[in-house]
């Protein structure tokens, strides 16, 4: 946790009300998105009990499994499900958009929108996780056969829980995480995964503070978790009641329909207010203005729906269950580089998150004092424009000379480091020769080059390219990591033990 966040949360425990982390949202919000409240029998792997799902607040639909032990009820679960999800998908298959790549020597073809999946908790998309994996390999002949829409909804599902490990991918969100990535609570970590409790701290109700709001919120009487857990006292008195008097009326078509509309009556109560506090988060974080790189990064979504819709429409297969380790090994580099570019990115979209990283010494903010904007560098082969500024400021410059710094204003522009002074006063002079981002000439174009009396912020994170590692062919794998394809053995389902008794 950073030291401005700490701070927050302090704040937030003695004013009584979450306090701002962010001044711009760094997540893209669709104007349809589909929420999904799941729940989950207790006891069982990942058994679908209900869910409820729709695109508008007045759109809720309840899915529910009466006897979630039952193969075909479940399974009947995921063709209904699938009935919404899919259709949903579709209505973003409709526009595509032109792209230039090689330099625009080329184009391709993009939708020009993509689906968003929300979710109340972590938790949600970990069950749409396994949801996705049990479903994706599901024959539709042969035996235990499934509807046709099932396969193709488990593969949806598991594409969304990939994105949704993608720093800053907004195709699947958590909402306690979407939320309390712009506002910090009083509360710990833990329990800012009950959201609840969360939108407690941040709208808390009349003549209560946060902690007060967030207590009120933990009381399951008062409202229910937010999935895909239920309440243990619920499920004992009423839950497991209701299911029993459904699977004893199975002979009995009017009682049976009586015990479903009780059940379904039960968890629709459960459900009901997760899925008013679902557009309630929605409606907070919609009221904050998008950051400038929030597109670039929807753009990497709408991508990748794209070329999954694409790889679907062409007949290719399921995900695997496990990547190779080729697979493995880009996989971890492409999170790895998501991770740095989105932490770069948020820095500089937002000075409140920036000052984070002014805290631990990766950026300052000071006025420049001085500035050459027509300075020449003549003594390569040829002149070249490289202005000089001079920057005052009060903080720690532990950058060293010949340190190079970026300014998010100004991101295409490089800033080396020529001197670095501390004066006396506690004011620090920083002498930076400027690079990039002025065209080709020798004349700086105006705004290109900071003025005299501008503060600027400069700071050591790059919002530049980063690129790719080098990784073998299919062909060239060694044999250690899978080897060439055709000579790998397939493993076998080990032999049961025998009985030693």
């Amino acid at each position: 946790m950073s030291t401005l966040r700490a701070l927050a949360r302090a704040q937030a425990v003695a004013t009584g009300r979450a306090q701002p982390v962010a001044t711009v949202r760094h997540l893209h919000l669709s104007d349809r998105p589909l929420v999904l409240v799941p729940l989950a029998l207790a006891g069982e792997a990942n058994a679908p009990l209900a869910a409820m799902v729709g695109a508008a607040p007045d759109e809720a639909r309840l899915l529910v499994v009466p006897q979630p032990r039952n193969r075909d009820q479940r399974f009947a679960f995921a063709a209904e499900l699938a009935g919404i999800v899919l259709p949903y998908l579709d209505e973003f298959r409709d526009l595509t958009e032109a792209v230039p790549v090689d330099r625009g020597r080329d184009v391709r073809h993009r939708y020009v929108d993509a689906p968003q999946l929300l979710v109340p908790n972590p938790a949600g998309i970990t069950f749409l996780r396994l949801f996705g994996r049990s479903t994706r390999f599901r024959r539709t002949d042969g035996d235990y056969p499934v509807h046709q829409s099932v396969p193709l909804l488990g593969r949806w599902l598991t594409f969304f829980a990939e994105r949704a490990e993608q720093p800053g991918s907004s195709a699947l969100l958590a909402l306690t995480e979407a939320l309390t990535l712009h506002w910090a609570t009083g509360q710990s970590v833990v329990e800012d995964l009950h959201l609840p409790a969360v939108l407690g701290w941040l709208d808390p109700p009349a003549g209560l503070t946060g902690a007060e709001a967030a207590a009120r919120a933990e009381d399951p009487a008062h409202c229910p978790p937010a999935g895909p857990a239920t309440d243990p006292d619920f499920d004992n008195r009423r839950l497991a009641p209701a299911i029993e008097a459904y699977t004893r009326a199975e002979d009995d078509p009017a009682a049976r329909a009586a015990a479903y509309e009780e059940l379904a009556g039960l968890l629709r109560d459960q459900l009901a207010p997760t899925w008013e506090l679902m557009w309630r988060g929605v409606g907070l974080l919609r009221a904050l203005p998008a950051g400038a790189r929030v597109a670039g990064r929807w753009a990497g979504d709408r991508d990748a729906f794209t070329a999954h819709a694409e790889h679907v429409d062409a007949g290719g297969g399921p995900q695997p269950r496990r990547d190779g380790a080729v697979a493995a090994a880009l996989r971890l580099q492409r999170l790895e580089r998501a991770s740095t570019a989105w932490a770069v990115q948020r820095a500089y979209d937002d000075p409140l998150v920036m000052a984070e990283h002014r805290l631990s010494g990766e950026a300052f903010v000071g006025e420049v004092t001085l500035a050459d904007p027509a300075r020449v560098d003549d003594s390569g082969k040829r002149p070249v424009l490289r202005p000089r500024i001079q920057v005052v400021t009060t903080e720690p410059v532990p950058m060293p000379v010949g340190a190079t710094l970026y300014s998010p204003a100004r991101p295409a522009q490089k800033a080396k480091v020529v001197f670095v002074t501390p004066g006396a006063d506690g004011k620090t002079e920083v002498v930076l020769e400027l690079s990039g981002g002025m065209g080709r000439g020798l004349t700086a174009p105006p705004g290109s080059v900071p003025e005299v009396g501008e503060r600027i912020c400069l700071t050591s994170l790059s919002d530049g390219f980063l690129p790719g590692g080098a990784f073998p062919a299919p062909e060239e794998t060694p044999w250690t990591h899978g080897g060439p394809p055709g000579t790998a053995v397939a493993p076998q389902d080990p032999a049961p033990a025998e009985d030693w008794s």
